[in-house]
């Protein structure tokens, strides 16, 4: 089976099609971040307007890259939840349409599902139930996935997620977006234990994070060492934040599937590519004789492949809509 993904949910419109849900046969991303680096993140309105504008071409590539016409595809998948809702709704209109045109299935797929199912693409063994950490510029999760559509939410952020964090200790650091990227490679070069940052904990929910205050503790080391005219060296500071981030990530992690008596651990969304959280967890698996699994750094950001990984599962579970389908800037993964 055939599915032509289609995703938009933030700067990136992608388009791709995937053959029973691990077949990646094309795959076509059409990226804005030179765009909105200029203005230190992503601006709804421009990032809409290009969705627009790269919609189609990125379709039809998406297609031709694979020899396959409108007629070879099963069904059309796209994101519709969650993420900027103006990008969202180019994406859900544009395959609402094309689904009315071809009298092809519409599948709407959530977007953080999506992320998970990246990791079916790169391990072609990968099977549910297993422990998932989500964590990306919106969302940080821990998500019990019993089955491909039925999934559970053990712990998620209070506040900023991750890569949140990530972007904006950046950005006070005068790097570039998207902040987090450049961070992880400065960071290589520092001293992890240069900085003492706190690791907030959430004492009512110990699966939950906080990274509020741990965000705002390196802004000010920052903000009062350049009122005092001191200079501090950014690796250290990137190795020290990073280190607490993946600090926190990794403790909770380890602890739900400590309690859950799970062996086998997933991580997934845009901060799945960070370095140091990818070789932490790799060791700390190894340790405990736990089953890791992580996505290809290509498939860590946001494209349109997982969408029809993903999308193939909801199809197969009888998920479909009419043309109606709305989009939504926030819903829960659980649905």
């Amino acid at each position: 089976m055939k599915i032509l993904g289609i995703e938009s949910s933030c700067d990136e419109t992608a388009a791709a099609v995937v053959e029973d849900g691990r077949k990646v046969l094309s795959s076509v991303v059409a990226t804005q971040v030179m765009e909105h680096r200029q203005y230190g993140g992503v601006v709804p309105e421009i990032a809409s307007r290009r969705h627009a504008e790269n919609i189609v071409p990125v379709v039809r590539k998406s297609l031709s890259d694979c020899n396959l016409t409108l007629d070879d595809i099963d069904a059309i998948a796209v994101t519709y939840a969650p993420g900027l809702i103006g990008a969202l709704l180019v994406g859900v209109n544009f395959a609402k349409g094309l689904s009315l045109a071809s009298g092809k299935p519409l599948v709407p797929t959530h977007h953080l599902r999506s992320h998970i199912a990246s990791n079916y693409i790169s391990n072609q063994e990968l099977k549910p139930p297993f422990l998932c950490l989500v964590v990306s510029g919106g969302h940080s999760h821990i998500v019990m996935v019993e089955d491909y559509t039925k999934m559970k939410i053990l712990g998620r952020t209070r506040d900023d997620a991750a890569g949140e964090a990530f972007d904006k200790a950046a950005r006070t650091m005068g790097m570039p977006y998207p902040g987090g990227i450049e961070l992880d490679k400065v960071a290589e070069n520092g001293n992890p234990l240069a900085f003492k940052l706190p690791r907030p904990v959430v004492h009512d929910a110990p699966y939950d994070f906080s990274f509020s205050g741990l965000k705002t503790a390196v802004i000010n080391l920052i903000h009062n060492a350049s009122q005092k005219g001191e200079e501090l060296n950014k690796a250290d500071i990137c190795a020290s934040f990073r280190y607490a981030v993946v600090d926190c990530l990794t403790t909770n992690f380890l602890k739900a599937a400590e309690d859950y008596k799970v062996n086998k651990l997933v991580i997934a969304g845009g901060v799945s590519a960070n370095s140091l959280l990818r070789s932490t967890l790799q060791n700390e698996c190894k340790q405990r004789g736990y089953e890791f699994y992580m996505p290809d750094k290509s498939l860590c950001g946001d494209n349109a492949a997982m969408v029809g990984s993903q999308g193939y599962y909801e199809f197969l579970s009888g998920n479909t809509a009419d043309s109606s389908l709305n989009a939504f800037a926030t819903m829960s993964i659980e649905l």
